[in-house]
């Protein structure tokens, strides 16, 4: 019988500690209870990874190369500001809600006592996401759709509400989806073209 190939391996571990992030309660995951779910020894998860922080690492990485690739497609499909930044807000929230062990990442909660290093990736991400928003935003402003003064402010508020949701997500226990409601509220905090001429 053939062994499994590594990186492979390492993309099953992933998606078994993503899978265990899912879980309402959302208990502490120790090494070896991920070992249990994977049916193999600690010493195995080892040879793949060199420490549960490295596989927190993976599963942002995985976040980063999935939420990027897709604000970029975002960016190059659509030239318009206003819907750029509602399609990113809009992706980020239905990101949230079919990735639900993920979203403990997004929040931090499941990064609680592991190393400091993760939190402040996370941190760099939402950054990341927020300076995204700022250049749909600007790109409003050069289709006359906004107001330079408003963007940062603007883009900070989006992040804040995108936040906000994956938090009330995870804490409900996978429950309030963040994404219902999502056309409206986002309509709600983004401004018509009417609006801003």
């Amino acid at each position: 019988m053939a062994s499994t190939p590594p990186g492979q391996r390492r993309m099953q571990i992933l998606q078994a500690l993503a899978e265990m992030l899912e879980q309402p309660k959302g208990e502490k995951i120790t090494t070896a209870a991920l070992a249990r779910k994977l049916e193999f020894s600690e010493a195995a998860l080892y040879r793949h990874f060199a420490s549960k922080a490295q596989m927190f690492e993976g599963l942002i990485e995985f976040i980063e190369s999935s939420v990027f690739g897709l604000i970029n497609r975002i960016a190059e499909r659509q030239s318009d500001g206003l819907a750029q930044a509602r399609d990113i807000v809009g992706m980020l929230l239905n990101f949230a809600s079919q990735n639900p062990g993920m979203t403990r990442v997004l929040t931090g909660d499941a990064l609680v006592n592991e190393d400091e290093r993760l939190q402040l990736r996370m941190n760099q991400f939402h950054d990341r996401v927020e300076l995204a928003l700022k250049q749909a935003l600007r790109l409003a402003v050069t289709e006359g759709q906004a107001h330079e003064a408003d963007v940062q402010a603007r883009a900070g508020m989006l992040v804040s509400f995108v936040i906000g949701r994956w938090h009330r997500y995870a804490k409900s226990g996978f429950k309030n989806n963040p994404a219902q409601d999502a056309a409206l509220q986002i309509a709600l905090l983004l401004p018509y073209v009417e609006d801003e001429r």
